[in-house]
């Protein structure tokens, strides 16, 4: 089974920019749909972004046009550029893996994922 270690999160000031990395082992991740999910303390977890295996991209609307997703296969690794941040995108942020396809599949969805990585925590602020 595929696992999954994201990295690249810190502690910034708002308007700055983060690039968090998610790299696969143990598989390759070029026929899996990905994900990106945050949980601030005492929230839900919430999703912020998607890529298909083909490129096909979904943003959240808080973060759409500031987040930007990306995948390089041959490397096993999904990005997140985060810019302009502001404190409410302060989370821990964790990648996602889905193997599976079907037309009733969400891409926002928790149980349509079936490995999860540990998260990298995001903190934004002065």
């Amino acid at each position: 089974q595929v696992q999954l270690v994201e990295s690249g999160g810190g502690l910034v000031q708002p308007g700055g920019s983060l690039r968090l990395s998610c790299v696969a082992s143990g598989g390759t991740l070029d026929l899996y749909r990905m994900g990106w999910f945050r949980q601030a303390p005492g929230k839900g977890r919430e999703a912020v972004s998607y890529i298909s295996h083909d490129g096909t991209t979904q943003y959240s609307d808080s973060v759409r046009g500031r987040f930007t997703i990306s995948r390089d296969n041959a490397k096993n690794t999904v990005f997140l550029q985060m810019d302009s941040l502001k404190p409410d995108d302060t989370a821990v942020y964790m990648c996602a893996a889905g193997r599976s396809w079907s037309l009733a599949i969400r891409w926002d969805r928790l149980v349509d994922y079936d490995t999860w990585g540990q998260g990298t925590q995001v903190t934004v602020s002065s």
